[in-house]
């Protein structure tokens, strides 16, 4: 059942994919993200539908442009075939339920505020705080609870309080992407911090080792790392939970 649901859900996601490469283009330079055609962000040129075929057409383009031939970065198909796997994961995990659809809503939200962060180092209010108050609403209508509410305000206090100490390193974004992942993990959320933090120490450790103290001015974005934590919490946070409370 898992299994099918799963592969059912894979191609349809592909294409929610390809909407929110849309919505990470558009999103943080204020347009539309339903008027108008798709379009070469280099020379404005009109995509054809048959160049905006899911993961295909990027491979049959060899990833540049068919007008101006600038090149199109790996993050597009990226975007496409891990929205793909995420939601056919969350229907694998939860089968046709209220739960995968819950999952797949927050897994596409998190999908699209880590290409944003990655590319203009910004998490839009304008994404982050409706997905925030939808996934509370719908866990709390499906599984009626106060962990939910809790888990999110806690998660954002946490992060928030991290700000206010070190504010070169974490920005308000986060803070308000914390409330996300609570509202969407509950208990677990505390999972989602700590692969978020402990993630997010490779890269640090990659630039301080290559470039010196010169790695303290250069920016990495947290928000892929919260977000690869939340995504963690949401399917093995319990499990993980359990067993490092199990030590005590």
């Amino acid at each position: 059942m898992g299994l099918a649901a799963a592969g059912l859900a894979f191609f349809p996601a592909l294409a929610i994919g390809s909407f929110l490469n849309v919505v990470a283009a558009r999103v943080p330079l204020r347009r539309s993200v339903v008027g108008g055609r798709s379009a070469c962000m280099s020379c404005g040129g009109q995509i054809a539908w048959y160049d905006n075929v899911p993961l295909a057409s990027w491979v049959a383009l060899r990833g540049r442009c068919r007008s101006c031939g600038t090149r199109i970065g790996w993050i597009y198909p990226a975007v496409e075939l891990a929205t793909a796997l995420l939601v056919a994961a969350c229907f694998w995990r939860f089968g046709f339920t209220w739960d995968a659809a819950i999952a797949s809503f927050y897994a596409v939200v998190l999908v699209a505020i880590s290409a944003i962060d990655m590319k203009h180092r910004i998490i839009p209010n304008r994404i982050v705080l409706p997905a925030a108050l939808v996934v509370l609403v719908a866990n709390t209508a499906v599984h009626p609870s106060v962990a939910w509410l809790a888990g999110g305000l806690g998660a954002s206090l946490f992060l928030l309080l991290a700000a206010l100490a070190y504010p070169a390193g974490m920005g308000m974004g986060d803070v308000k992407l914390a409330l996300l992942l609570g509202f969407a993990t509950g208990k677990a959320v505390p999972v989602a911090l700590m692969v978020g933090m402990f993630s997010a120490l490779v890269p640090s450790v990659v630039l301080l080792a290559r470039h010196g103290a010169a790695a303290r001015k250069m920016a990495v974005p947290f928000g892929p790392f919260l977000a690869l934590g939340g995504l963690v919490a949401l399917f093995w946070g319990g499990a993980v939970l359990d067993g490092y409370l199990s030590l005590f």
